[in-house]
This record gives C-alpha cells, sequence and structure tokens, in this order.
C-alpha cells in the first residue's frame, strides 16, 4: 500500500503539471472505487483552476478556486499517471487541463477513493477530525509523542500505526524507524523513556524524508506519475529482510503484530 512518502511522491509530481492549471475535461469511467465517486465531481472540476496541491497523512489534496478539495486515497493499488502513451483498462479518472497534459487515476483493485470537500472544511471532514499530527510537522516532537502514549500498554509499532496519535505513518517505515532508534516494536507504548523517544522522532521524520528524496518505495504496483518506481526499497534496514544479517551481527526477524509482519533485530533493538 503507498505510504506517507510515496503520497507526497505523488502530489509532488501532479504539482509540476497541475497547479496553477485550468482543467478542461473531466471523465469519470466507472462509478466508484472504494466508494462512489462524487456525483458533482465533473461538473465542479470541468473549468476549474487548481490553486494548490497538498497532502495529509496518506491522502492527496488538489485544491480549486471553487472553494473545493479532490481529496484522493491510493488505496492498495492507485497510482497517477501523466500523459500516458496509451489508455489502460484501470484508467478510472481523467483529467485534462487547458495546457494540454492528461492524468489518469489508475487502481487495479480498487482500494482508492476520491472525494470533495469544501477547503475551508478540510480539518473537520470525518477522516481528518480525529488525526494526530504530521510526522513531519514541527508539532510532532518527542514531547507531544509522549503525552499520546501515556499509560498505553498497546505495543509502540501498533500507537505508531494508530492516525490518531500520528498521521500517515506506515507499516514500511515505522519498522524502519523503530529499527534506526534501537526501540523493540513490541515494547509497551507507555513504557518507552522520553530519551528513547527523542531517538524516535528524528528516526521517523529521516527515514520518511530519505525515502520521499528516493521517490518512496515500490513492492508491487505503486510508480511515480513519472511513471519512474520508487528506489528507497534498496536502503530498507529490515523490512522484508527475514533472515538476512543485521548491521549490528544480529539476524532480522519477523513477528506477527495485528495481522502485519514486523521486522526487527533482537540483537539491536532493546
Amino acid at each position: 500500500m503507498p505510504e506517507l512518502p510515496e503520497v507526497e511522491t505523488t502530489v509532488r509530481g501532479l504539482a509540476r503539471v497541475l497547479e496553477g492549471e485550468r482543467i478542461a475535461r473531466v471523465a469519470v469511467n466507472r462509478p466508484d472505487l472504494r466508494r462512489p465517486f462524487p456525483p458533482d465531481l465533473v461538473q465542479v472540476l470541468t473549468g476549474a483552476r487548481v490553486t494548490a496541491l497538498g497532502r495529509r497523512a496518506k491522502y492527496g489534496l488538489i485544491d480549486t478556486d471553487r472553494a473545493m478539495t479532490m481529496v484522493f486515497h491510493l488505496g492498495m493499488s492507485g497510482r497517477w499517471r501523466i500523459d500516458p502513451d496509451e489508455d489502460e483498462k484501470h484508467d478510472h479518472l481523467v483529467i485534462e487541463t487547458e495546457s494540454g497534459n492528461r492524468l489518469a487515476l489508475n487502481d487495479a483493485r480498487r482500494f482508492g477513493s476520491v472525494d470533495l470537500v469544501e477547503t475551508a472544511r478540510l480539518a473537520a471532514w470525518p477522516q481528518f477530525a480525529a488525526m494526530g499530527p504530521e510526522p513531519l510537522g514541527d508539532d510532532f516532537t518527542p514531547g507531544s509523542l509522549k503525552a499520546a502514549l501515556a499509560g498505553r500498554v498497546a505495543p509502540i509499532k501498533q500507537m505508531l500505526l494508530d492516525q490518531r496519535v500520528v498521521a500517515g505513518l506506515g507499516n514500511i517505515y515505522v519498522c524502519e524507524a523503530l529499527h534506526r532508534s534501537g526501540i523493540r516494536p513490541d515494547k509497551a507504548a507507555g513504557r518507552i523513556s522520553r530519551q528513547a523517544l527523542g531517538r524516535l522522532v528524528p528516526a521517523i521524520k529521516q527515514v520518511l524524508t530519505e525515502s520521499i528524496a528516493a521517490g518512496g518505495s515500490t513492492i508491487r504496483d505503486y510508480a511515480q506519475p513519472s511513471g519512474e518506481l520508487g528506489y528507497f526499497a534498496a536502503s530498507w534496514a529490515v523490512y522484508g529482510r527475514e533472515g538476512d544479517g543485521c548491521a549490528c551481527g544480529g539476524v532480522i526477524e519477523r513477528i506477527a503484530q495485528g495481522g502485519r509482519s514486523t521486522f526487527w533485530c533482537r540483537k539491536c533493538q532493546k
């Protein structure tokens, strides 16, 4: 599933050809993805000018001059294609600009979504209202994380995936950040010291920043809007590496937590 770095990379790629442009044509090629497309999507977007692009957690945001924002989620297999050479079966939403660029939202598994939300009410939109701080923002600090985890007995891995604690983190980058900060994934979240959180928060920011610079991580379907793959998978220290040697001399293990695989090193993560 595309995580925060993949969505951020997607938004930046779209911004190069979409920001400031007027939308000339919108085509919806099926009635739904994970849920139905907004019934007024074509009407609202056609003729609208794109004023800004952004991201909240794992959602991409396309603001328009009609005080409406198109919010998209890539689901399991979604990706945007810019000026594709030919149409594909799973190009479910196509946007064309007055400048002649063509953008296709491709989603083979259809776990993604597209919504229209009043721009002024984005923060109150149900999917965003209860979200925690952005992990790359100034509000995400060791102190704020310590407060959010106070008294929690659930494992730190599970708490970092809770969008109410911090918005946008996914399985890959939590595994990598916990490894970098030397924290075992099954430790009770409320028992982690301020000192350890002082290592964890910078590690989260660092691993996300590095992945964005590498275009994200391609596992199966993900590609940048340009068609390039994401290359951060080559830098994974633990994720997907069960049985491999760790840099500390230990061996990378895999355990199941909340139905997801966690990769970690027993020797250097305490």
